[in-house]
């Protein structure tokens, strides 16, 4: 559990899920189910994190990340529009990226609309660069996905999955 900007980032509980799915809908225009979710909860290999007001407070945004012998992915990233500008998405990223450097990951990489500047950003304020691209990746409407990587320097391979 993570504390800072008047919100805690800690795992996300079953009872986050239905306000994840709906801040989902609200951010992306081809958004994930809520069942894709749902599998998520449980895997050991995967990192889902929220941001929360208080211990009882819904979500404020979410992180979903993933690793992979020695790389990791952040999959997917949200903040509900009344709490953006806040901090939270990177809050969000940075507890993602702690937990790749616990897990001695090489890189960690991760897909964005090319015209979103703002997500944009803060993956560069990271650490992060461009390393290529999907044309047309994205649908409703038809974008290319930027791809970023952000390296460790001292990553090594940890083979405890």
């Amino acid at each position: 559990m993570t504390r800072g900007l008047g919100v805690t980032i800690d795992r996300v509980r079953a009872t986050d899920l239905t306000r994840i799915a709906a801040m989902e809908r609200q951010c992306f225009s081809d958004p994930w189910s809520a069942s894709a979710f749902r599998d998520l909860e449980q895997n050991p290999r995967v990192q889902f994190l929220c941001a929360r007001a208080g211990e009882n407070e819904p979500a404020l945004g979410y992180v979903v990340a993933w690793f992979a012998a020695d790389e990791g992915e952040i999959a997917n990233l949200a903040v509900a529009p009344e709490a953006r500008g806040k901090g939270i998405g990177a809050a969000l990223l940075d507890a993602a990226l702690t937990h790749a450097e616990r897990m001695h990951v090489s890189a960690v990489y991760l897909e964005v609309r090319d015209s979103n500047q703002t997500a944009r950003r803060l993956y560069a304020s990271r650490g992060f660069a461009e390393v290529g691209r999907r044309r047309g990746y994205y649908r409703r409407p038809v974008e290319d996905a930027v791809i970023l990587r952000r390296t460790f320097d001292s990553a090594v391979v940890n083979a405890e999955w």
